[in-house]
């Protein structure tokens, strides 16, 4: 699932910047190839979080993981050249991704995962003793 499109990006952090980012060459144009791969990596990284509580892909992306996906591609995106406020609105993100993955936030609308029914049932056996009272004599 896509979690954030090219327009959200521009949205947050107007076209020059995306431009600047995504234009190796000039720095004007916004590179749609350049931006998709930062977008598919900030998708696989919240999928990793998602995963542990959630069946994927979710029906829509809730507004938050839009936000969450945007500072991350944005952090990709700025690579060797990240600034401590970009680095701040990454971490932020990775920590409420850490915080559903824990299912401390809940995404309304997202099927949670169901355990398998092999994962509830715990048997245990043991063979019968082999001393006991009567046979230590300690009665």
């Amino acid at each position: 699932m896509t979690y954030a499109l090219q327009a959200d990006l521009v949205d947050r952090f107007g076209s020059t910047e995306i431009a600047q980012l995504t234009d190796r060459i000039n720095g004007t144009v916004i590179d749609a190839t350049v931006l998709g791969r930062a977008l598919a990596d900030a998708d696989a990284e919240i999928d990793s979080y998602l995963a542990a509580r959630y069946s994927l892909p979710l029906a829509s992306a809730p507004t938050a993981l839009v936000r969450v996906a945007a500072d991350i591609a944005r952090y990709r995106l700025f690579d060797d050249r990240v600034t401590d406020a970009v680095r701040a609105r990454y971490q932020d993100a990775v920590a409420y991704l850490k915080q559903i993955s824990l299912g401390n936030v809940v995404i309304d609308g997202a099927s949670p995962l169901t355990p398998a029914a092999t994962a509830m049932a715990v048997k245990s056996s043991s063979p019968e003793k082999t001393f006991n009272d009567d046979l230590l004599g300690l009665y």
